[in-house]
């Protein structure tokens, strides 16, 4: 009896327009793994405004922390991070900032969240069934406030997006969503999502962990201003925060 050979040795992940036997489209989910294999990035709704806390994973001691930017303003009220490859997900931002900025100039009002969503992950779809292209090898988080309405949502690889109340990609997915489906509550304050958020990064990263290399933004509901955490506050919340014992899967 002949075993069935892998789908990789048969050339179904040799283009990203074929599809294997079964249905899958084996390049997107490369894509996917190599998210999963990115620094961690944390998005969080808050009663108060929406929270982005994010990994920079500093991986040489000569490196200037503050040079490598994983958390980008994209409009007054919009705010991203990503996990995978980040100069898919440069791309991806400075095409939503276009997209924001000509929003504004043509209709005078600042660009819905979702409609910047779409943006990204139209163009995200359209890498996963056109030849000679590649999926972007990367997944972004996008926060903002809609309406006074503190808004995340999340796109994967494959185009999909979802709103979320709270959502995490990269290194330590599964661990940290498991902490955040126990202590997340939709009444949490910003401040209370940060020391939450710290809480579950330094759980996970343990002994890796760093100041350096954590990047914070909030936007509150009652100001609509994209503004970064300075390295005093965010040392001072992770002195407040629960740091919980996590087995790795």
């Amino acid at each position: 009896m002949v075993e069935p050979m892998p789908h990789q040795l048969m050339g179904y992940d040799r283009a990203i327009t074929m599809f294997s036997p079964d249905g899958r489209l084996l390049q997107v989910e490369y894509a996917k793994k190599t998210v999963r294999q990115g620094s961690t990035a944390i998005g969080m709704v808050c009663s108060d405004g929406v929270l982005l806390v994010t990994d920079k994973r500093i991986v040489d001691n000569l490196m200037v922390p503050e040079s490598v930017e994983k958390i980008w303003q994209i409009d007054d009220h919009i705010g991203a991070t990503a996990s995978g490859i980040l100069s898919d997900a440069r791309v991806l931002i400075e095409r939503a900032q276009l997209k924001a900025q000509q929003h504004r100039v043509t209709y005078d009002t600042p660009v819905d969240v979702i409609t910047i969503v779409k943006d990204i992950a139209n163009l995200k779809q359209i890498c996963t069934q056109s030849g000679g292209l590649r999926p972007f090898g990367v997944s972004v988080l996008v926060a903002g406030i809609d309406a006074d309405r503190p808004t995340l949502y999340e796109t994967d690889p494959t185009g999909i997006f979802f709103e979320y109340k709270a959502s995490v990609i990269g290194e330590g997915e599964v661990e940290i969503e498991e902490i955040l489906q126990k202590d997340y509550k939709p009444e949490i304050k910003v401040e209370d999502g940060l020391k939450l958020c710290l809480g579950a990064l330094k759980s996970v990263l343990g002994d890796n962990f760093s100041i350096e290399r954590i990047d914070a933004a909030y936007i509150k509901k009652d100001e609509k201003k994209f503004k970064k955490f300075s390295k005093e506050t965010i040392d001072r919340n992770l002195g407040q925060a629960k740091v919980k014992k996590v087995k790795k899967k």
